[in-house]
This record gives C-alpha cells, structure tokens and sequence, in this order.
C-alpha cells in the first residue's frame, strides 16, 4: 500500500493537468448525488459513474511507473 501511495503522488506531481481532472471528475460526482434537478431521474448513476471514473484514475496513476 505504501508503494502504492507513493507512486501515485509522483506521478500526481509530475502531472498536475491529470491530477486536476481526475479530482474534477470526483467534485462532479459528489456533485450529482447532491443536486437532484441536474441529474435528472437518475442522479445516483451519474454521480456513482464519475465517482467511479475518479477512483480508477486514482488507481492507474499508483500503477504508472
């Protein structure tokens, strides 16, 4: 886990245009489970989705070498 850990704040901090986005896409998500008008009739899908998109760039960027 620590290998991990510090693999990807390397690589956070080499790439801050990818650290940016894959937080953006987890403010977004946080976003629609908490605005209902926006989302429509299925908020919970889309803020589910990029909440899941965020956490799968935080995994591959602790895999990135």
């Amino acid at each position: 886990m620590q290998k991990y850990y510090k693999s990807a704040m390397k690589f956070f901090a080499k790439n801050p245009h990818t650290n940016a986005f894959v937080h953006v896409l987890g403010g977004i998500g946080i976003g629609f489970l908490l605005a209902y008008p926006v989302a429509g009739v299925h908020p919970v899908r889309w803020g589910l989705l990029f909440l899941g998109l965020s956490i799968a760039g935080h995994v591959w960027a602790g895999y990135k070498k």
